[in-house]
């Protein structure tokens, strides 16, 4: 028996919100990996988990007692073009706990089957994008990047049909919820404002309590600015690229969701892409703080009917906020990079000086992640093909360094504890991902070891500080659906 202390609360919103749906048993469940600690955060039991029982809920087979199985409905813009109805097309929400810290936390099972907004697709997911998720979200939560987690991994028994037979399998994933900006497009396009209404109360009530009252929805489209505000400053600080910064995986709650194509960055550039279905590089690495404001702008778009009476002025008080968000992020990103150059105070220059590391670098195809690092060290020059390009910048940053006030074991502290020594490199993702298909999880079990403790530097783990060779090099990235 499987006891899951389930606190089930959007379950409890209008029917509008989602469709009841009902487990889809698979042929042969097979537990690849359970997450012990996060399953003792949220107050499960691993025993229980990993028990045949345990394994048939987090493969989709079974619901345990008090879960409230459903698809939530959404919409969204994909790529510039907005539909109006998308939704959990492959996954299942079983329902809520609060966990050990009194954090709401959905559970949530990714690839479980057909829904009412399958659109036709099979509603399954096979082995490759699980275990991509799995490895990149946990590796995220130990950088302490705000995102969903992997609580399980379950390979199904049964093979998913993509451009060939592919092993199938589930992602138990949890998060502080599943509330998108395409949710409130949903409502607002339908003209919906009952619905959009209780989303609001409900979303402020569960991400931003501060902003209950009669502003409650300028209130929450602000925090909503600021979190994603910091959020990008922080992925664009370790070299993450989303790869499908769609408004229906953009999180109203400021936490990252829906690891389709993503990546990190090997050698540095802006315009730095893989994911294989941004065909004009939408999403690329230096658009990203651009197109999060486009993307708010949307969720600024269906909260204005309930802002006021006044339509003229709800809009410009929006857009004032939205135009905060420039200055916002401008400071975020500041401070996460002037840490990489182990610096805390922040002074005239310090943008120009982090710019200019950063041209020499796309310049010079050094990589991004070890560059960083090596600042903390005596090898950082040796991250450029012409050593020569950084030493100039080095003089600069040198005399910036010594204006600190602080010791050079301080400033290398800070900078090892921004910089992560290890990163989930796309081409060590890629390896893992053909050893499992073949039935080999240790890699997929070394990754996980390695990524828990990102900022550290251990003698085990070297070689996956490596950059890729030409031959190793990973250039497109796939959503796997």
């Amino acid at each position: 028996m499987v006891k899951i202390p389930f606190d089930n609360s959007y379950a409890a919103l209008p029917e509008t919100f989602y469709s009841r749906v009902s487990p889809s048993p698979v042929s042969a469940p097979k537990l690849v990996a359970l997450n012990t600690d996060l399953a003792v955060e949220l107050g499960l039991n691993p025993d229980e988990l990993t028990s045949p029982a345990g394994v048939a809920v987090l493969s989709g087979s079974a619901a345990p007692d008090g879960a409230t199985p459903l698809a939530q409905a959404y919409a969204g813009h994909q790529f510039g073009g907005f539909s109006p109805q998308l939704g959990d097309g492959r996954a299942m929400l079983l329902g809520e706990v609060v966990d050990q810290s009194g954090i709401r936390q959905d559970i949530q099972l990714k690839g479980s089957g057909r829904t009412p907004y399958s659109r036709g697709g099979d509603g399954r997911a096979w082995l490759g994008p699980v275990l991509r998720e799995y490895v990149v979200s946990e590796a995220m939560h130990a950088m302490g990047i705000n995102t969903t987690r992997a609580l399980s991994a379950v390979t199904t028994g049964d093979s998913v049909m993509r451009e060939t037979p592919l092993p199938g399998a589930v992602l138990c994933r949890v998060a502080t919820s599943h509330i998108r900006v395409g949710t409130f497009q949903y409502f607002a396009a339908r003209q919906d404002l009952a619905s959009l209404k209780a989303l609001t109360d409900y979303t402020i009530a569960r991400h931003y309590p501060d902003a209950v009252g009669p502003d409650g929805p300028m209130g929450l489209f602000s925090a909503a600015v600021t979190a994603q505000a910091n959020l990008i400053a922080r992925w664009m600080g370790v070299g993450f690229i989303h790869g499908v910064m769609n408004t229906d995986n953009t999180h109203v709650g400021g936490i990252t969701i829906d690891y389709g194509p993503c990546a990190f960055m090997d050698s540095y550039h802006p315009a730095r892409l893989y994911s294989s279905i941004d065909r004009r590089g939408r999403y690329a690495y230096g658009n990203q703080p651009e197109i999060i404001v486009w993307n708010l702008a949307q969720l600024a778009t269906s909260l204005i009917p309930l802002m006021g009476d006044d339509p003229d002025a709800s809009v410009k008080a929006a857009t004032d906020v939205l135009h905060s968000f420039s200055a916002q992020y401008k400071t975020a990103w500041l401070a996460e990079f002037r840490a990489k150059l182990g610096l805390k105070q922040a002074k005239d220059g310090d943008e120009a000086l982090i710019m200019d590391l950063l041209e020499r670098m796309a310049g010079q195809n050094a990589d991004f992640t070890n560059t960083f690092r090596a600042l903390a060290g005596d090898k950082a020059r040796d991250q450029f093909t012409d050593p020569t390009v950084f030493d100039d910048w080095n003089t600069r940053w040198q005399i910036r360094l010594a204006d600190e006030g602080t010791t050079q074991n301080e400033q290398r502290r800070l900078i090892r504890s921004t910089s992560p020594a290890v990163i989930p490199r796309n081409h060590r993702v890629e390896e893992m991902i053909e050893a499992a298909v073949a039935g080999d999880y240790g890699p997929f079990q070394r990754l996980n070891a390695a990524l828990a403790n990102p900022f550290e530097d251990i003698k085990e783990f070297e070689d996956l500080k490596r950059p890729p060779t030409s031959d190793e090099e990973v250039t497109e990235t796939f959503c796997g659906t």
